[in-house]
């Protein structure tokens, strides 16, 4: 007898409901089946609840992943499917899939189409299966055309397309049904809500504030602090809420586009509106949203439009990457300072030609987002960087009379790259984790169905999507995780050639490029806390374990500062 598992996979939640299509082609693959005389159902299937086989490449399908390992060690022998589609539909990746399982013994057959594995000296068979799943590709890639055709049609008479409701909205069952049978539902306004949207629009319109300042005043406020999404206002949600023309009465549909897996705001003019205002839904006066809009374009030309549009010679002097931008932080909040800029405007007076400079800062992000934060949230890199390299040459100067400090050096930099693969390792151990439970709750949708599981279908979808939120929040920290450990890899023989060519490492901060200091500061610097009066640098090597009478306090000093910060 044939080892026989069964794959069925469904691309939304509505398909998971009762008696939909997944109750349907689960009795389907098990009566095509029971047909097979020398088949025998094994108890293991592979479910794949709410993912495209369109948009999700085959490697970040784990369903997929885990059907291929175990095909690797022997536990089956045919996988059965509804039909050729529920595989995938992504020309090249689901072709090669086929032929990795064919390679450990696996045929897929499926209801409709009997077995699609080629051999694999059947080079005809394997251009037909190309084939195939190129025909299933355009399918999807047509269908998805047709479904934006219609979902504009229906958002110009009015309809919200969205997923989730915006914030000051709710969805509920408005009553109506596809025409695939699936209920609707529409969106109602959340009175609490809607009171902040008001006092957003207010804000922006009458006081002319910017997104950041709003989202600092709402922190601050005694009732609607408490309002905000996610625990705290942040100034892209500020933007979002003052740009959204459903607060208007008015839903839009390609605000934005998906390209390459990551979405992106559309201009407003490319925008789908609809053709007339749904009043129950609307929170802000149409004159007043448009009135918004127009302030906030006014403000953001004052600052972005095309300098050369006003005969303005750009003369650009952030090219580089700042040197401290790997360890300075905000001493107020703790936050690592981010990249940032501000202009300078001048005219010559001989010749009244506008010039302006672009000079580098180093900004907080939590000060800029609009969280509650104390005092300066920004520093000119030419003030500060003066101050520490100052205090770094001097400590440089120090290290010069013992060899064996670059002994330390290499030792700090392997245990800090252990830290950092350690902490690597434990996020992705983390990430593998949330993924299995996220697979065993997908297996357990049949049964949750059927009511053999603790909890019911709603719930338990409800717990698979937090789930994923959560999946998506660890990916995001894993590739923060890399990203740092990348950025050490800068080698002893990077430090020995750097050090061959000055004459002393004191030079290196009036003389050197910005890559160069950048190398030497991450080398010898653990960490800059800077706030308005004073910079705290932590060395990596504290000088007393080196010379007998100490030559600076300590691994670290405090050094005095007054920059000029806003």
């Amino acid at each position: 007898m044939k080892r026989v598992r069964m794959l069925l996979r469904v691309s939304s939640n509505q398909q998971l409901e009762a008696d939909g299509d997944l109750s349907v082609q689960r009795q389907l693959v098990k009566d095509y089946i029971s047909n097979q005389s020398d088949w025998q159902l094994d108890e293991k299937e592979y479910f794949e609840g709410s993912n495209s086989g369109y948009k999700n490449a085959v490697a970040d399908r784990n369903i997929l992943q885990e059907a291929l390992q175990d095909a690797k060690a022997k536990e089956y022998d045919i996988l059965v499917v509804y039909k050729d589609d529920r595989i995938g539909r992504r020309m090249w990746e689901i072709g090669a899939y086929v032929m990795s399982l064919k390679s450990f013994g696996v045929d897929i057959y499926t209801v409709k189409d009997g077995c699609i594995s080629p051999e694999s000296d059947d080079i005809m068979g394997q251009m037909m299966l190309a084939l195939r799943y190129g025909n299933a590709q355009k399918s999807s890639s047509d269908t998805g055309m047709r479904v934006k055709d219609t979902a504009q049609k229906l958002v110009q008479k009015g309809k919200f397309m969205g997923g989730k409701a915006p914030y000051g909205y709710k969805l509920v069952l408005s009553g109506e049904v596809s025409k695939h049978g699936r209920a609707l539902h529409h969106l109602v306004v959340v009175p609490e809500q809607a009171e902040v949207v008001k006092y957003i629009y207010e804000l922006s319109l009458h006081k002319e504030f910017g997104a950041t300042k709003i989202s600092k005043i709402l922190n601050e406020h005694e009732i609607y602090k408490d309002r905000a999404p996610r625990d705290i206002w942040k100034s892209g949600t500020i933007v979002s809420i003052l740009t959204n023309p459903v607060y208007a009465g008015y839903t839009a549909y390609k605000r934005r586009e998906r390209v390459d897996g990551r979405y992106h705001r559309l201009d407003s003019k490319d925008w789908i509106f609809a053709e007339k205002p749904d009043t129950e839904i609307a929170i802000i006066d149409e004159n007043m949203w448009n009135q918004v809009q127009d302030t906030r374009k006014q403000r953001a030309d004052k600052y972005i439009k095309s300098l050369e549009n006003q005969n303005v010679t750009v003369i650009r002097r952030n090219s580089g990457m700042l040197a401290l931008i790997d360890v300075l932080y905000c001493g107020y909040c703790g936050r690592k300072m981010t990249n940032g800029s501000k202009y300078n405007y001048w005219t010559i007076k001989d010749t009244g030609e506008r010039r302006t400079s672009k000079i580098a800062i180093y900004k907080c992000p939590n000060a800029w987002n609009g969280i509650p934060h104390e005092k300066t949230k920004q520093y000119r890199a030419d003030q500060i960087e003066p101050v520490v390299f100052e205090a770094l040459a001097e400590y440089i100067g120090k290290l010069q009379e013992n060899e064996d400090v670059f002994t330390q050096i290499e030792e700090n930099q392997n245990r800090q790259k252990a830290v950092k693969q350690s902490e690597l390792d434990k996020e992705q151990s983390e990430l593998e984790n949330i993924q299995q439970k996220i697979s065993v709750m997908e297996n357990n949708i049949p049964n949750a169905m059927t009511g053999d599981y603790p909890l019911s279908l709603e719930e338990l979808v409800g717990i698979i999507r937090k789930h994923k939120e959560l999946e998506q929040k660890h990916k995001r920290i894993v590739e923060e995780r890399k990203a740092e450990l990348d950025a050490m890899k800068v080698s002893m023989d990077d430090w020995e050639n750097i050090r061959s060519k000055i004459p002393t490492w004191q030079d290196v901060f009036w003389n050197a490029d910005t890559t160069t200091k950048r190398v030497l500061v991450n080398k010898l610097i653990e960490r800059i806390d800077i706030t308005k009066d004073s910079v705290n640098i932590r060395f990596k090597i504290n000088l007393n374990d080196f010379f007998t009478l100490p030559r600076i306090t300590d691994g670290s000093g405090t050094i005095p500062y007054k920059p000029c910060s806003e």
